[in-house]
């Protein structure tokens, strides 16, 4: 849940009025609008008899994100700047209830599952439709499906890694659509919900991969609408009039109850800091950990919902050499303290990690015990290992010297002094880790070669056991850099074990038995050391006191569905 600090700060708001919310948003988007400056433009005056307490229907909310979105193609969506647009603009068949977890009725109003998971049926609202007037019926639904289980290639469209085992789909009359896998598939019920599963039209989906970088060519169902966008830099969410079906159990029903967002890219932490508390904008995303007192000193709000996933973590590539020995991985764990890691670069937002998932996931084991710092039992397993100090203090082996690298990853929180840390505390028992920067093709391109990143970090969010194959399994993430992914740099790594355990969790319909195969495979991938779990990542927001009713969806991307601007006279 998030951490919320409430404070006697409010602003006003006024239909279809923008007043200093917009002023502020012109103002960063031509770069004049500084940490510390005052509110510009004037201040809307509320509707008679509102108060703080009670919602507001209009205004415009400035959202200043970190980074630009990528591709808005929805099974895209796990990159955070990407998700917290989609998450504005599209529905989903059902609705994970953030709090309890639990499935419920959003676009499907009802759904049939028979006994092995192979075949899932939903009826669907009536009168549903995108926002270029057609129809999200079970012929949309199907195709949209279709493309996210089995991709298209001539479109260059990849399979969503939420869903498992696919065969097709079947239109059974034009509110009712029936899905058949292959093998059991018992987390594609939560899958219908999650960001990777947003509904959009047919139009959408008939363009290629590289023209849905374009949010203007996503056309989704959902209660913002993007009428305007500068690549990169901008982009306007407005507020569809005629949305009349949210999630059937949210407290809040029909149209959104803002008129607008301006959505704008702003990478340096001090501008989005500076532009919250001086009123130029109501909520940013990326407050980094070092921010949060001044930010909760003056009475803001920070939020820091968890992503309950596949934690914050360090992982090998095995196919390298250098760390092809297990001992060599489990020197470098046990290298590792996290707990210094946690205290000295972030927060109580950040626990520490004590398993390859969070402590809020589904299937959590806790294995501390088997994660703990030991610098001497880090030399030791060196030493077994063969690598001896040499004149430089650094291991060395048949000449070769233990120097690793990895790329920074520039959407995790302070990860480049993460990684900064890590190499010194590695350098204590003589391995050297370089941290790199580079630029954004150098990062893609490199970190698909075991040989050039030996080391990567890595993280993804989902509220289903499903994550752990989506980040290690070879044609989902591949983290590891297993054979049989999309890199063509792998010579022999395979670790079949770990695949079929994977394989195992996506396809047991037995609750108990999918928690237990949960199990294992946290104990196999911290037993073989391919994963240094560090912190449970959450997502990390600041919000003035006058923004009311910001959600998160289960795994921590904004909700502004509900939000309103409270208004004083």
């Amino acid at each position: 849940m998030p951490v919320r600090r409430r404070g006697h700060h409010v602003f006003f708001a006024k239909k279809k009025s923008v007043g200093w919310w917009a002023a502020g948003a012109v103002a960063v988007a031509v770069g004049v609008l500084l940490a510390g400056c005052s509110k510009q433009g004037s201040e809307p005056v509320a509707t008679a008899g509102a108060s703080a307490d009670q919602p507001v229907q209009g205004g415009t909310l400035v959202y200043l994100e970190q980074q630009a979105h990528t591709n808005l193609y929805p099974p895209a969506g796990g990159f955070y700047p990407n998700g917290g647009i989609l998450n504005q603009i599209t529905d989903k068949l059902t609705y994970q209830d953030p709090k309890t977890l639990q499935i419920q009725p959003w676009i499907a109003e009802s759904w049939t599952v028979n006994d092995t998971a192979t075949e899932y049926t939903f009826k669907l609202k009536s009168g549903v439709t995108f926002s270029d007037g057609t129809p999200l019926d079970a012929a949309a639904v199907a195709r949209n499906y279709d493309t996210y289980g089995l991709g298209n290639k001539e479109l260059k469209l990849p399979v969503s890694e939420v869903i498992n085992n696919y065969d097709k789909s079947e239109v059974v009359d034009p509110l009712t659509v029936k899905f058949y896998f292959k093998k059991p598939s018992p987390g594609f019920l939560q899958g219908t919900s999650v960001i990777g599963s947003g509904l959009v039209s047919l139009a959408t989906l008939a363009r290629p991969f590289e023209e849905l970088g374009d949010a203007t060519k996503i056309i989704g169902s959902g209660p913002f609408v993007v009428t305007a966008e500068t690549l990169g830099k901008e982009l306007t969410l407005t507020a569809r009039k005629e949305y009349t079906w949210g999630p059937a159990q949210h407290a809040h029903q029909g149209r959104a109850r803002l008129d607008e967002i301006k959505l704008i890219v702003t990478p340096e932490d001090s501008v989005r800091i500076g532009a919250l508390l001086s009123g130029q904008a109501g909520f940013i995303r990326q407050v980094q950990a070092y921010d949060e007192k001044r930010v909760q000193d003056q009475k803001f709000e920070i939020y820091a919902p968890s992503t309950r996933g596949v934690n914050n973590s360090v992982v090998f590539r095995p196919d390298n050499a250098l760390v092809a020995d297990v001992k060599v991985r489990q020197a470098l764990l046990h290298a590792t303290n996290t707990k210094e890691i946690v205290q000295t670069l972030f927060s109580a937002n950040y626990p520490q990690a004590t398993s390859v998932i969070a402590s809020t996931a589904l299937g959590y084991v806790n294995l501390s015990a088997k994660l703990g710092y030991d610098e001497a039992k880090a030399k030791q397993l060196l030493d077994d290992a063969g690598w001896k100090l040499n004149a430089n203090g650094l291991r060395e082996k048949d000449g070769k010297e233990l120097v690793l690298a990895a790329y920074e990853s520039l959407p995790q929180p302070q990860n480049k002094e993460t990684l900064q840390l890590v190499a010194q505390q590695w350098a204590k028992v003589g391995v050297k880790l370089n941290v790199l920067a580079g630029d954004a093709g150098s990062r893609v391109v490199d970190n698909l070669d075991p040989e050039k990143t030996p080391v990567s970090p890595g993280m993804v969010g989902r509220a289903d056991p499903d994550v752990i194959k989506s980040n290690y399994y070879p044609t989902n993430r591949n983290v590891l850099l297993q054979k049989g992914g999309v890199s063509g740099k792998v010579k022999a790594f395979e670790d079949t074990k770990l695949n079929g355990l994977l394989d195992a969790i996506a396809a047991e319909t037995d609750p108990a038995k999918r928690l237990a195969l949960t199990a294992d495979v946290q104990n196999y991938l911290i037993d073989q050391a391919y994963v240094i779990p560090v912190f449970e990542e959450p997502q990390a927001f600041a919000g003035s006191p006058s923004v009311k009713g910001v959600e998160f969806e289960a795994v921590g991307r904004p909700s502004f569905y509900g939000t309103w601007i409270a208004a004083r006279h």
